[in-house]
């Protein structure tokens, strides 16, 4: 059964969560309303922009790194593990949020991209 795309739509905006879908380069290609109020871009200015619109300057070496090994492997090692990180906000502001990550595939199993589920988080006691 092929899921109806309307309803696929649906849903994505509807989620509490934060989803952000980019392609094989990093480039944001999908972002609903609760990534909206997350990050306070709308999807008109995070669409076609690189995901280093919500990554800290400092995290984004590592993040890159990270991002071009599991799309080259078709997998990443914090698939189904929420990680505690920080994020840019449009306000230029600095926040915890809690992400998951997928890489995505496509026909034939190819990798097409990734996405991240995320929400607002405090910050880790110390």
């Amino acid at each position: 059964m092929n899921p109806d795309p309307s309803l696929c739509s649906a849903i994505l905006e509807q989620s509490a969560d934060a989803i952000i879908y980019a392609d094989r380069e990093g480039i944001i290609r999908r972002w609903n309303l609760a990534a909206e109020r997350l990050f306070g871009f709308e999807a008109g200015q995070a669409v076609g922009q690189s995901l280093d619109l919500i990554i800290p300057e400092r995290l984004r070496a590592p993040h890159w790194a990270g991002y071009h090994r599991a799309i080259a492997a078709g997998q990443t090692r914090h698939a189904g593990k929420p990680t505690l990180t920080k994020a840019l906000h449009s306000s230029g502001e600095t926040r915890y949020v809690e992400m998951s990550f997928a890489v995505v595939t496509g026909a034939a199993a190819a990798v097409v991209g990734s996405v991240a589920i995320a929400r607002a988080a405090k910050p880790p006691v110390r």
